[in-house]
């Protein structure tokens, strides 16, 4: 008697309903261990991996792709399977093979039915119909190039939509395309993206931030920070997040959110740190981040970005945020306009260090310059409060020892 268990798709997050099957990592029919991944799944927050609840042979009930509610069936497990041995396995295939022959004796009836439909056009083949005549016209398209699909070969408003944009007379060489489905996480980005231009009042203010004092100070005790904290390194971020929560103490507008008529202003410091990861963009979140150290800051932002690199990342890793910081100097952007991250109200942007001329004392010097953005939503942060924080992050980064060490390094980086 066969022991049928249903597998639903557990709640990867309180606000999340849905999620899609982004990869089966098993077929249909295969036997499965316990706790083995035998799916990846997208939110609008994160990538997961689905463990097998039990043991025993799989049946899948969705395919990639599909969209699939929480707590909907996806896969049946017969654990009353016992494993099949190595052998059996190997031959089952061979079984099925002469299967795969039976459909050669429907192909007669194909051609049968094909041949009369494109013996007899019609006038309405290759003829789109107003609605579809309408989104031909504003995209400039070919309708020759477009396969109707309405009644007797009629293009319809959906075959408009989504014909492929005319690319002009080629001219010679490959011209080949693909179509693939953006994840559900890559659209979630999209759609966050494009309502904080949308629904916010964003602007960006700009300054520069001479890196030579960092410099000196990682220069010197970058071999002894790594030697004392088990192999960490002491980057910049550290610097710049502790330069952060300082500024958003001084103005704490920037570390509050717009909620309906409400403003909701918070006395702790969660930044967000978007990183690259290989789903697309994650901005993991770093927790109290005004009562962590030096070191404490290098350990956290560590630990989050190899969980994003390597596909661990959590909904409740990224799930929150007061502010975030965006390094885009690391792919070599000299300067950016960052878009805020809903519904927060500010982002800090990174960018490269390019050695630069700059006057010193009446007289010129060359020095490691970074530029740095601030975007900020201007329903909740006036001018002064975005420049003033911008400066503030500013002079803690050109005097990190006094305003971020309180005058001695050693202490502030636990050696």
């Amino acid at each position: 008697m066969s022991n049928i268990l249903e597998m639903k798709v557990p709640s990867p997050g309180e606000s999340i309903t849905e999620v899609e099957i982004a990869t089966w990592l098993v077929k249909d029919g295969d036997y499965v261990e316990k706790d083995q991944a035998i799916a990846e799944v997208d939110s609008d927050k994160a990538t997961l991996e689905l463990p097998a609840e039990a043991s025993g042979i799989i049946t899948l009930k969705a395919a990639e792709g599909d969209a699939v509610a929480v707590g909907a069936v996806v896969c049946l497990i017969d654990t009353s399977a016992a494993k099949p041995a190595a052998g059996a396995a190997t031959e089952a295939p061979k079984a099925e093979a002469p299967k795969a022959e039976a459909p050669k004796a429907e192909a007669p009836k194909a051609e049968t039915l094909a041949t009369p439909a494109a013996a007899a056009p019609t006038y309405a083949a290759g003829t789109p119909s107003p609605a579809a005549r309408k989104i031909i016209d504003e995209r400039q398209l070919d309708p020759t190039a477009i396969k109707g699909t309405g009644k007797d070969g009629r293009i319809t408003k959906d075959d408009a939509v989504n014909a492929p944009a005319s690319m002009g007379t080629p001219t010679g060489g490959n011209r080949s395309s693909s179509r693939t489905k953006l994840s559900m996480l890559r659209r979630k980005v999209a759609e966050r993206l494009v309502a904080a231009k949308n629904e916010t009042a964003m602007l960006t203010t700009f300054n520069e931030v001479n890196m030579t004092p960092i410099n000196i100070i990682r220069n010197q005790y970058k071999d002894a920070f790594k030697a004392k904290h088990g192999g960490l390194s002491l980057g910049y971020m550290s610097f710049f997040t502790k330069a952060v929560v300082r500024a958003l103490q001084l103005y704490p507008d920037v570390n509050s959110m717009i909620d309906g008529n409400d403003k909701i202003s918070y006395d702790f410091c969660d930044i967000s740190v978007a990183v690259s990861g290989p789903k697309g963009l994650m901005v993991p979140v770093v927790r109290n981040a005004e009562n962590l150290t030096f070191r404490g800051v290098e350990a956290e932002i560590k630990r989050l970005a190899l969980r994003a690199r390597d596909g661990q990342i959590t909904v409740d890793d990224m799930t929150g945020g007061t502010f975030t910081i965006s390094n885009g100097g690391v792919f070599g952007s000299m300067l950016s306009t960052p878009i805020i991250n809903p519904p927060q109200s500010g982002i800090l942007g990174m960018h490269n260090i390019i050695e630069r001329p700059i006057a010193v004392n009446g007289k010129v010097e060359i020095h490691p310059m970074m530029y740095v953005a601030l975007s900020y939503d201007h329903r909740i942060i006036d001018g002064r409060e975005s420049v003033g924080f911008l400066v503030a992050v500013k002079e803690a980064l050109e005097n990190p020892l006094e305003l971020l060490m309180n005058g001695d390094a050693q202490k502030a980086l636990e050696l």
